[in-house]
């Protein structure tokens, strides 16, 4: 099975989805990361840039990944952006990986890019297309998922749990990789905020940790 997670800056494929992917790629699925956005000059140092690139490469080949696929669009300006472009990358990637699952950032988040790209994913999935996907799941950010105003188009309901027992550890180890990233407890972006989502996500569901999704379309 081949399994894509779209992912609208690096790391938010691993606080959201991190478990699920290694549990994927233990069960022998590829993996693929596509990260839409890439910091820029005034608003982001280069250094800081290429420290985030190199943190998500590093963590998503502790994971397993298959390919990280960058598409370098500009962050916390893809508003700027014309629509069709960001619309027909995001198809070239999944017309080129054919994915049987995909992973989307969940609409109702603070950000911005969360919100547009989840919205070009939408459009790139479409059913029309020789290669439908089987599965559409939108994940959690922590910082970003819970944070607009709250609204029942905003509010991430969850409806299908990843049991994620077997490799938490793992997607903690992945986590921490992000240095550039992550701040000290209680800040929501930081490895404890991570682990107790985790553990609270499982305790719904009666396992150890789990990941929660919202099931956007399912083919059976």
């Amino acid at each position: 099975m081949n399994v894509l997670v779209i992912a609208p800056h690096p790391d938010d494929e691993i606080i959201g989805v991190g478990g699920t992917i290694a549990k994927r790629i233990a069960q022998g699925d590829n993996v693929y990361v596509c990260i839409v956005t890439k910091g820029c000059e005034p608003l982001f140092h280069q250094d800081y840039v290429e420290q985030g690139r190199y943190e998500c490469q590093k963590a998503d080949a502790l994971l397993g990944v298959k390919k990280t696929i960058f598409l370098d669009f500009p962050a916390v300006m893809l508003e700027e952006i014309p629509r069709y472009k960001l619309n027909d990358k995001i198809l070239k990637v999944v017309q080129q990986i054919q994915p049987d699952e995909v992973y989307i950032p969940h609409r109702g988040d603070m950000q911005i890019d969360h919100k547009i790209v989840s919205d070009a994913a939408m459009v790139a999935l479409r059913p029309k297309y020789e290669h439908r996907v089987k599965r559409i799941y939108a994940y959690e950010t922590l910082s970003e998922t819970g944070w607009d105003v709250p609204n029942t188009a905003n509010e991430f309901i969850p409806s299908v749990y990843e049991d994620i027992s077997t490799t938490l550890e793992k997607k903690m180890k992945a986590m921490g990789i992000f240095q550039s990233q992550i701040q000290p407890f209680p800040a929501a972006r930081s490895t404890g905020a991570v682990d107790a989502l985790a553990k609270y996500r499982g305790a719904v569901v009666n396992v150890n940790a789990a990941e929660a999704f919202v099931a956007v379309r399912e083919i059976r």
